[in-house]
């Protein structure tokens, strides 16, 4: 299942070209609307999701390359055990690859990760995550691939032998 690869280095690539173009051209902090609950809005974070571990004085940064490497070697190995008819997997374990590298580049060459993508859900009261934190295309990635590997466990049959339970 190594041809899933190229779907890696397409969200590697495109993450890394939009990050390289929000930072040449968006200011920190500042919002640009461009359609109504969606700006862009360039922004470091140099923890994890949710800005988890932010503030922890610099050792994170260590932490989390060492984390996505060590998940990235995982994902790859997985992917690479895949039989042909696991496309599923396939896909979002390649999302899940792509993603975590384009996040990992971020944390080894700058220190933080860049985000730029900000959206508002007005159906979350706005106390609530209102705006949605930033986020960039590797986070998108990573979110996107777990969702699929959730769904193929629960509702794709492991035992291909016999048709699914009804």
């Amino acid at each position: 299942m190594k041809h899933w690869l190229w779907l890696s280095l397409a969200i590697l690539a495109l993450d890394q070209t939009t990050k390289w173009l929000a930072l040449a051209m968006l200011e920190p902090f500042e919002a640009i609307a461009v359609i109504p609950n969606f700006n862009l809005t360039l922004m470091f974070n140099k923890g994890a999701a949710f800005s988890f571990l932010a503030g922890a004085g610099g050792w994170q940064r260590w932490f989390f390359v060492v984390l996505a490497l060590s998940l990235t070697v995982f994902l790859i190995g997985w992917l690479l055990r895949l039989k042909r008819d696991e496309r599923f997997q396939a896909v979002g374990l390649a999302l899940l690859i792509g993603g975590a590298i384009g996040n990992l580049i971020d944390r080894l060459l700058l220190g933080h990760v860049v985000d730029f993508i900000q959206v508002y859900l007005p159906v979350i009261p706005m106390a609530l995550f209102n705006p949605w934190p930033a986020f960039n295309i590797a986070d998108s990635a990573i979110t996107l691939g777990v969702g699929i590997l959730i769904l193929t466990m629960l509702f794709v049959d492991e035992d291909r032998s016999r048709p699914p339970a009804t």
